[in-house]
């Protein structure tokens, strides 16, 4: 999928009757799953396979329990699983804790073309809103589908350079609606409204763009996000109204970029699925450093200086060299460059608690200075490329990293996904996993979700 990133703002369309989210609803109930490519096929069971485990990698965490707590006992029962604790709870409340565990290590996909993280919101959400009505395989595979175009194409069709943050929630919402909507059976009118709700209802998150304390568990807002994308539904589903020309102003949405191409392509396509818990900003630092200390024979002590040359957003995380919390060493480039000169890759998949104030991670951030490189920035957010250079006592070594590992263009394949999933959830009994994973890829999800819906076992204290 191609989608063009705009910068520039646009006519204000005055039609109601062709509103750009009417030809959204109208691309959402016309998909089958009949057409759909194989290819688009295979995307929606690895991104299914990326999420599961971005979930369990996850399940532990503070944010995660808590998450898990408040679903429990704020929203009374229901029909969709709470993934990992035996219980049951209506759907917008079981997104609230399964969308938390798949976002609170910051190891699920996203897509550039959106520069945000949609299948932590789309997936939970129609897993659970599938089991709720019963769907069968290929209505929950169109759901999935239509969820990623429709939020893709919506934040993508933002003016970037206006935005004062870059989070998921304010964008994510849309895609629930648009794929919930799909799994109850809307019609076109409803699915406008929910999509429409779920946009002017969607939390601001203009406190992720200004605040300074990144460490914290609300982070991309994409759990109350998907929340309220589920109540849109249900809120247009009994005739509530939103604003449906919202995506029609030029102040803030390019309306003809979110439609360019409709039904062409499938932007789930061209997700980039994450080696490394932590921002997406900083995977091609850590991409050249590793492969620097993998391949020239360099010593982490010999390293004096650690220069990265990258684009201007990374340069405002918080990038802290000592942070206090997980969700803010999550936010730091020089810290967790650290952690991967000091302990390699696979101590960042997932990076883990035990790895706040190591002394020899942090030593190796404070070595770390952060610089724009216009070149670079010039090609964000199509690309997230950084150069590090690392200066010894005798001579320096650089690599150039423009397309992470993960990227469309220097992809994960299927593989080197399972791979993640075993080192990811190497504290958990999983084995079970493979063949729900096995019978999602045969067309049949139920023995996945019966397995989300009990307890994980632990089987190892965190490395």
């Amino acid at each position: 999928m191609s989608l063009m990133l705009p910068n520039r703002p646009l006519a204000q369309s005055s039609n109601r009757s062709s509103t750009t989210l009417s030809r959204l609803a109208t691309y959402v109930m016309g998909v089958s799953a009949a057409k759909l490519s194989e290819t688009t096929l295979q995307s929606v069971r690895d991104c299914v396979l990326d999420c599961v485990t971005a979930a369990i990698a996850g399940s532990d965490e503070v944010g995660a329990r808590a998450a898990r707590a408040v679903s429990g006992s704020a929203f009374g029962t229901g029909p969709s699983s709470v993934w990992f604790s035996g219980t049951k709870v209506p759907a917008s409340a079981a997104v609230l804790a399964n969308c938390n565990a798949a976002s609170i290590l910051d190891l699920d996909d996203g897509h550039r073309a959106a520069t945000g993280h949609p299948g932590a919101a789309i997936i939970p959400a129609c897993l659970a809103v599938a089991e709720e009505v019963d769907a069968s395989w290929e209505e929950l595979a169109v759901a999935i589908v239509v969820g990623y175009e429709v939020a893709v194409r919506v934040a993508a069709g933002r003016d970037f350079s206006r935005l004062d943050t870059m989070s998921t929630g304010k964008w994510c919402n849309y895609g629930v609606a648009a794929a919930v909507g799909r799994l109850r059976g809307l019609d076109h009118g409803q699915l406008v409204q929910a999509m429409a709700i779920a946009g002017v209802h969607g939390p601001n998150q203009s406190a992720a763009g200004y605040s300074k304390v990144m460490g914290n568990h609300a982070k991309e807002g994409i759990p109350w996000s998907t929340l309220t994308g589920i109540l849109a539904v249900d809120l247009a589903a009994n005739g509530f109204t939103g604003p449906t020309d919202i995506l029609d102003h030029h102040a803030y949405f390019e309306a003809s970029n979110i439609v360019r191409g409709l039904g062409r392509s499938s932007a789930i396509e061209r997700v980039y699925f994450k080696p490394y818990s932590c921002c997406r900003w900083a995977h091609a630092a850590i991409d050249g450093l590793t492969d620097i200390l993998e391949h020239d024979g360099l010593r982490v002590d010999a390293v004096e200086q650690v220069e990265v040359h990258t684009f201007a957003r990374a340069l405002k995380l918080n990038n802290d060299t000592d942070p206090d919390t997980l969700e803010g060493a999550q936010y730091s480039v020089p810290f967790v460059l650290g952690v991967a000169a000091q302990y390699g890759r696979e101590a960042l998949l997932p990076l883990s608690q035990q790895r706040l104030h190591d002394e020899k991670a942090v030593n190796f951030a404070r070595r770390v200075s952060l610089f724009v490189d216009p070149a670079l920035d010039n090609r964000f957010p199509e690309t997230t490329a950084a150069r590090i250079i690392l200066k010894t006592a005798t001579g320096q070594h650089m690599r150039e990293v423009l397309y992470p590992l993960g990227d469309p263009d220097n992809p994960m394949a299927r593989d080197k996904l399972t791979e993640k999933f075993d080192v990811a959830t190497r504290n958990y009994e999983t084995s079970a996993f493979k063949a729900a994973f096995h019978a999602f890829d045969a067309g049949d999800y139920r023995p996945l979700i019966a397995l989300l819906q009990q307890p994980l076992t632990q089987i190892a204290a965190a490395a």
